[in-house]
């Protein structure tokens, strides 16, 4: 399953898809979602899907994605909705993975906002190359490729008003900040900073999966066992203490290291405070030497 939004770098690899899926004997299907935040997105999603079936793909779909999560910010809720919609059909379809259309670029510009937040190795590693069922094929490959890719192969491609909208960050670091780097510091930077990617991330893989461990052996019915935190190495607990905000309800993205800094001041530097408030309407306290997550409309916790 391939997903499409009808951008250069999702058209380039749609294209690619269905050509070695001929040779593969693949059965391939293009999916487009739209988000409905848009004045006529339903009729781009139809003219993307009018363009996956002349690729040659072997099915079609569009669906439009639920992007009010409450407690998400716009592009948190835009994306949450988005990989849900993309995970029913994939298991609709039974599709052994599904083809996403990042590129080089994109990771470029993911390693140098991480920097520039202070978001810490996980950040900096970029994105992965591949995640549960999904796959990133083009993490080698560059934005101006893929554009050539689509001239070649005469596809139209549709220009995302919101890649050029100078409100997103994203936007400001591909449009301003990378071609000024590129200017002062030298051609190369978009390779160097997804090289950067590359060589951080199975330092991180193998702190989670010590994370992963540490994690299970402190786990409860009720929470996380604070005694068993205590014990753990500042890089493993804090890795712990993210992943369990993360699997309660706080989205990933809006989780940020203050957040996980002040998680770990209920295990390490704990004096009675009442709770600790975290993006996605999630509430964490310490009770009864336990770490809990719960819903901040629920029970207020109690240290």
């Amino acid at each position: 399953m391939v997903a499409c939004s009808g951008g250069a770098d999702s058209l380039a690899l749609s294209s690619a898809t269905v050509f070695v899926g001929r040779e593969q004997g693949w059965y391939v299907v293009g999916a487009t979602v739209d988000h409905g935040l848009q004045e006529g997105s339903a009729d781009r999603a139809a003219t993307v899907i009018g363009q996956l079936a002349t690729l040659g793909v072997d099915e079609t779909v569009a669906a439009r994605a639920d992007v009010t999560a409450p407690g998400l910010g716009p592009e948190a809720a835009a994306r949450a909705g988005r990989y849900a919609l993309l995970d029913q059909i994939r298991e609709r379809f039974e599709a052994e993975a599904v083809l996403l259309g990042h590129t080089r670029d994109d990771q470029a510009e993911t390693v140098l906002m991480g920097l520039a937040r202070g978001s810490g190795g996980r950040a900096i590693a970029g994105m992965r190359r591949a995640f549960d069922h999904y796959r990133r094929p083009l993490l080698d490959v560059s934005h101006a490729d893929t554009v050539t890719a689509c001239q070649v192969e005469g596809l139209r491609v549709w220009e995302d008003p919101h890649n050029t909208d100078p409100s997103y960050t994203r936007v400001r670091v591909r449009e301003r900040v990378l071609p000024l780097l590129e200017d002062e510091l030298g051609p190369g930077v978009v390779e160097a900073l997804a090289r950067t990617a590359d060589q951080l991330r199975p330092d991180m893989e193998l702190l989670d999966a010590y994370a992963d461990v540490a994690r299970a052996e402190a786990s409860s019915d009720d929470g996380l066992a604070v005694e068993a935190l205590a014990r753990l190495e500042l890089p493993i607990r804090t890795r712990v203490l993210r992943q369990a905000a993360v699997d309660a309800g706080s989205p990933a993205g809006e989780l940020f290291y203050q957040h996980v800094l002040a998680l770990d001041a209920l295990v390490t530097d704990w004096h009675g405070q009442k709770w600790v408030d975290l993006p996605g309407r999630l509430r964490a306290s310490r009770r009864d030497g336990v770490l809990r997550f719960e819903r901040a409309d629920g029970p207020d916790g109690r240290g």
